[in-house]
């Protein structure tokens, strides 16, 4: 029999988690909190001191079991037991009333209300329930495959581990996005910048990356939140025909739902609140790119059915991209890695599509010509894929008077050397390959996740090692070793709250050395692709590494030897010979070679390497790979792939024996589109290429 103590044990155990579960409700869901962050905290330690003492209690949806103890392997495939389909987009009062024409045929003209959502811009993902509890969640992958993200959505306090109230059918899974809040993106940023590390660029992308992280104790640092807009699987169905009916029930069950959810009773209340939201989405605490409208009614949804892409009964409206005006300050020229010389307008401070906008790119000085752009000058600037700004216009009857047309440099804005525009283009460079600029941003290159894939050699550290005279070519990362001491001794920032300095550290000096260090294994392709030699990009430094096997033998291939290769024309291979015949060229790689980089490639798999074993059924394993089905093929990826990043089916294509082409031709075999694939699929289609979905493409090679 219990004794009185751990009697007491467990009524508080439970009724702190009634507790807990009640603040997050208030905080996530019902959008009014009671009490402070510290005081949630003290709740949820008091909570976890309990369970601690008293084992028996602990349970898996407990608060305190959000964070997982040990990181994952990897994230396992998972289908969805109902595909995620896409959303149609339209981007006009007129493209929404001819939408609701098309379902006002469909529906025979009947009355038609429908639902209105702004449209987060997240991760799509889907959150199982079962007997009230989860017990899966699952990223929107390719629609139909999705991976396994489970450990690191139970770090995300806005997702409920169980179900509240009552009423809840014994399986449901809701669809959603996770995303990260803007005070929380740019408060982990400000610590990143204490730390001396890079900042995230934009909160999509940086949630995309934080939710396939393999230790969900990195995740539950990042202040993600889930808000729920639709359902996949639900058995038993509630009784409840509508969806705002259905979304006020997950709304009593805690599960997050939008607070701005309306309900419109025919497509002109839907026009009136797009532009209402126009004007309103931009207090929010997270990106929105848009609103979603859909039939409130299940049993008109039934009768429209979808497309193999996407439903019928429902559109997205995406606005435009925002502008703003500001006056142009000055513009400072900016040198690339390959010599190439930038305008950059700098402005006056404006607010855009929610941040402080004061830089925006002019592209070259054949756009600056082209707008005629001053100093001086009132500029029209917008954000390119709500991401980039970029001036696209100038307001002229606000030119001050005497402004002067902008000059093209004659000499590099960085090392005073010759400067060129490339021939029958647009672009100016800088001729000097020692100037100091085209150096950093080189290194820079060398280093990325596709290049070298050197971990913790970001933009900050890469510039502080050049400027103390440590790193001044590519083979100098390889002598960092022997400086180690000093390494981790290195200011790399100051902190903006003291003004004390930030050192490398023991643990980011340990993190980049190993970095280089298992850099110097990476295959011949990488490092060509790292190299910076011109129009050779990814694909064709695999190309050549596949192609000549080693570097010595790449570095002896004549124009026409190296025109041999697929793809390569008269342009790339005499960029490559002039390249391996510079002092510069020749230096790079004895250096490089010196300090015991790989500069080998194997051979993949061709149609003529197949042996006469391959054709038969008792073949082994190399000859099963070489007669693949990928083995002498050409595949082109397009759109956004959520279970792998592009060059990741990129890489399998070519271990598999196929190429990776960027461009569709009539050559190309197979075409992998993912979600809002644009004219390379409408390419696909018109030439008859195969098109395959990430899921086709994976049963293509029997993964």
């Amino acid at each position: 029999m219990p004794d009185a103590k751990s009697t007491a044990a467990e009524r508080r155990v439970n009724e702190l988690r009634e507790i807990i579960v009640r603040h997050d409700r208030l905080y996530y869901v019902e959008h009014r909190p009671e009490i402070s962050d510290e005081r949630y905290d003290v709740l949820l330690r008091e909570l976890r001191d309990l369970e601690t003492a008293h084992p028996d209690l602990l349970t898996p949806d407990s608060p305190t079991q959000r964070i997982a103890d040990q990181p994952v392997d990897g994230f396992e495939h998972v289908p969805h037991r109902v595909p995620m389909l896409s959303v149609d987009n339209t981007y006009s009062d007129d493209e929404l009333r001819e939408f609701d024409a098309r379902v006002a045929r469909l529906l025979n003209d009947a009355p038609r209300p429908y639902v209105v959502d702004p449209k987060i811009d997240g991760v799509a993902v889907a959150l199982h329930y079962q007997d009230g509890r989860l017990t899966l969640a699952v990223t929107r992958g390719d629609g139909r495959v999705g991976d396994d993200v489970t450990q690191n959505l139970r770090t995300i306090r806005s997702v409920p581990l169980r179900l509240a109230g009552r009423g809840w059918p014994s399986y449901l899974e809701v669809r959603g996005e996770i995303y990260w809040p803007r005070p929380a993106f740019e408060s982990y940023n400000a610590q990143r910048a204490d730390a001396g590390e890079e900042s995230f660029k934009n909160p999509r992308n940086a949630t995309a990356g934080a939710i396939k992280q393999l230790d969900s104790r990195a995740v539950a640092q990042r202040g993600l939140a889930f808000q729920a807009h639709g359902v996949g699987l639900i058995e038993p169905l509630p009784a409840v025909e509508t969806h705002s009916a259905l979304f006020a029930l997950l709304n009593s069950w805690g599960v997050p739902t939008s607070p701005f959810l309306a309900r419109c009773t025919d497509i002109e209340r839907v026009v009136a609140f797009v532009h209402e939201w126009d004007v309103r989405r931009r207090t929010l605490d997270y990106d929105t790119d848009g609103l979603v409208a859909k039939l409130d009614r299940f049993d008109q949804r039934e009768l429209l059915g979808t497309t193999a892409k996407a439903p019928r009964w429902c559109i997205a409206f995406k606005y435009a991209a925002e502008q703003a005006e500001s006056r142009l300050l000055r513009v400072d020229l900016q040198v690339g890695k390959l010599g190439t010389i930038t305008p950059r307008a700098v402005m006056e401070p404006v607010a855009l599509a929610g941040t402080t906008v004061q830089h925006a790119t002019l592209h070259n000085f054949d756009n600056v010509e082209r707008l005629d752009v001053r100093v001086g000058d009132t500029v029209v600037v917008e954000k390119a894929g709500e991401i980039i700004p970029q001036v696209v216009s100038v307001v002229l009857d606000k030119r001050p008077p005497g402004a002067t047309p902008l000059a093209r440099p004659t000499r590099c804005p960085v090392c005073d050397g010759d400067v060129a525009q490339d021939e029958g283009g647009v672009y100016l460079r800088c001729t000097n390959p020692e100037c100091p600029a085209q150096v950093v941003e080189r290194l820079k290159f060398f280093c990325g996740r596709r290049q070298m894939d050197i971990e913790a050699a970001g933009e900050i550290v890469i510039e502080k090692l050049n400027e103390v005279g440590w790193v001044r070519s590519y083979a100098d990362l390889y002598r960092l070793a022997a400086r180690r001491a000093e390494l981790a001794g290195l200011a790399v920032s100051t902190n903006a709250r003291t003004g004390s300095p930030i050192t490398l550290g023991d643990k980011r000096t340990d993190k980049l050395l190993e970095g280089i260090e298992a850099s110097k294994s990476r295959p011949l392709a990488r490092l060509l692709a790292a190299l910076n030699i011109r129009h050779v990009g990814a694909s064709t430094a695999d190309d050549l590494a596949d192609h000549f096997g080693t570097m010595d033998a790449l570095a002896a291939a004549t124009e026409d030897q190296l025109m041999e290769v697929e793809g390569v024309g008269p342009e790339v291979a005499r960029s490559v010979r002039a390249w391996f015949d510079s002092p510069a060229g020749r230096h790079v790689v004895a250096d490089l070679a010196s300090v015991g980089l790989n500069m080998t490639q194997p051979r993949r798999p061709r149609p003529a390497d197949r042996s006469p074993a391959s054709d038969g059924a008792a073949s082994g394993n190399t000859a099963s790979a070489a007669a693949g089905p990928l083995v002498g093929k050409t595949v082109v990826v397009t759109g956004k792939l959520e279970r792998f990043k592009r060059e990741e089916i990129e890489e399998l294509v070519k271990d598999l024996g196929g190429k990776a082409a960027g461009s569709v031709s009539s050559r190309t075999d197979y075409v992998v589109a993912g979600a809002d694939a644009g004219s390379k699929l409408d390419k696909a289609r018109a030439l008859g290429v195969k098109v395959l979905s990430e899921a086709e493409f994976l049963t293509l090679i029997g993964r």
